[in-house]
């Protein structure tokens, strides 16, 4: 079965149940589902009550919803879509990150698969999307990498950014708009209250970004995902991900981050 033969609205369930299991976000229940799609608990209900007739999921009462083999291989085909045409919509046409989800969300169900066969070759086979998120092969093979929240960083400590959700627009775009995006390194230099994080950039694709401190809310922490980072690691991410004509990560050293006292420190906060 092709996912493209199922309505629109199963195309949504699936993906919505692999989204939430992929980054362990939280629970797949019927209320997460339906607060995902944008509706009432009592519809979702019925419909996923449809997809277990179908064979696509699997659901005990009081449990999470699970795709089986075939719903885990119709929900992969609508996230290879939504991701590549993220990514086509990001690097080809312009879009800003915070504008990608919901224009993705309407072409995903209309485009052919010889559409993205071709905006997959002509962005030479990218294995992320703009946000991070890995993009599945045609085959359904998917990469997740071994990440943390950045919740859980360790001061000091110099992470690779791999991904920032896409799920709040605003916290997205105040993210963008201060380089805190994959690909970034970043450095916890401090954190001066429980509920507060800084970020040193000390890698960026954008020049501008490197060496400036970026002020986090605890509660918007675990929308950014990274993974240690190692010499070169930001190279060869951005390397990997960019299009040809985009530029390589600027650096600068780690250690800067505690003894460099020039460093402007009136950066912005998000509001609380």
């Amino acid at each position: 079965m092709h996912v493209l033969d199922l309505p629109e609205k199963s195309q949504d369930y699936l993906k919505a149940i692999f989204d939430l299991h992929e980054w362990g976000e939280g629970r797949a229940t019927l209320g997460r589902i339906a607060e995902r799609l944008g509706q009432r608990t009592s519809t979702t209900s019925e419909a996923i009550k449809r997809l277990v007739k179908q064979g696509l999921v699997e659901h005990a009462p009081y449990a999470d919803v699970q795709l089986t083999d075939e719903g885990q291989s119709l929900a992969l085909q609508m996230v290879r879509r939504h991701r590549l045409i993220e990514t086509y919509l990001f690097r080809e046409l312009g879009y800003a990150l915070d504008e990608l989800h919901e224009e993705a969300e309407v072409l995903e169900h209309a485009v052919s698969d010889t559409f993205l066969e071709r905006i997959d070759a002509v962005m030479g086979r990218p294995l992320r999307d703009p946000h991070g998120d890995p993009i599945p092969s045609p085959a359904g093979v998917v990469n997740v990498p071994d990440v943390l929240s950045l919740s859980d960083a360790t001061i000091a400590s110099t992470y690779l950014i791999d991904r920032v959700s896409d799920r709040d627009p605003e916290l997205l775009s105040y993210l963008c708009d201060r380089g805190v995006l994959p690909g970034a390194k970043v450095v916890v230099c401090e954190r001066p209250y429980p509920e507060l994080a800084e970020l040193e950039i000390i890698a960026a694709p954008e020049a501008s970004a490197v060496g400036s401190r970026v002020q986090l809310p605890a509660q918007s922490l675990g929308a950014v995902l990274v993974e240690v980072a190692s010499s070169g690691s930001a190279d060869e991410y951005v390397a990997g991900e960019r299009g040809a004509d985009e530029p390589e990560a600027v650096e600068r050293g780690a250690d800067e981050c505690t003894t460099d006292s020039t460093v402007d420190r009136t950066s912005d906060k998000v509001e609380g």
